[in-house]
């Protein structure tokens, strides 16, 4: 199991190839040959009571789908199966990208812009340009400067306010939860007419 899943995650873009019994590179038309010659000889049909022969022609099948597609044949030419694996996960135009930015270099340009600048891009921008240096911090409207934290008892005090101002009272009690029982004994005696 462990040694299919190491294959499966190559990066060398042979083993499909040798499946078929090719040489890397082959074209188009030896790809076909080949596939052709090895389907008729492990084809399950022909070898009803042999499991490895239909497992081959599993193997088989899976090489020549992929062999045959060119982009997929593009990808697993330059990147093996983990390329198959990326494009599966990302997408097929998302794999160059993927690699690009797995890459050493990429990794090492990231650590020393790090380094360099004591942060990494995001928290500088946000604090120095915002926060430290207060040169390109937005203004409020109207040049006063506006309380930006306040204390819950202010706050609610301020609603109230605001609240009563518009004629409205707040409600201070959670209503009780209601069940069947509540609903049915009530205060009165409801009716429900309806104008018609």
């Amino acid at each position: 199991m462990a040694e299919q899943r190491q294959r499966a995650l190559s990066t060398s873009g042979e083993a499909l190839y040798e499946i078929l019994a090719l040489e890397k590179g082959a074209t188009h038309e030896e790809i076909k040959k080949s596939y052709r010659k090895l389907a008729l000889k492990y084809h399950p049909d022909k070898n009803p009571d042999n499991p490895e022969a239909a497992e081959k022609f599993k193997e088989l099948n899976n090489a020549h789908a992929i062999l045959t597609d060119l982009s997929k044949r593009n990808i697993y030419d330059k990147y093996g199966s983990l390329g198959l694996y990326v494009a599966e996960q990302f997408g097929e135009e998302n794999v160059n990208a993927y690699f690009m930015l797995s890459s050493w270099w990429a990794k090492a340009l990231f650590a020393v812009c790090g380094l360099l600048t004591g942060c990494y891009f995001c928290c500088c921008l946000c604090c120095c340009f915002n926060g430290c240096c207060g040169q390109c911090k937005p203004k409020p409207p109207g040049g006063e400067e506006h309380e930006f934290c306040m204390s819950p008892e202010d706050l609610e005090e301020q609603i109230k306010t605001d609240m009563e101002q518009d004629g409205e009272t707040p409600i201070i009690l959670q209503p009780t939860n209601a069940n069947e029982k509540t609903q049915l004994i009530g205060d009165g005696h409801r009716s429900y007419h309806t104008d018609s």
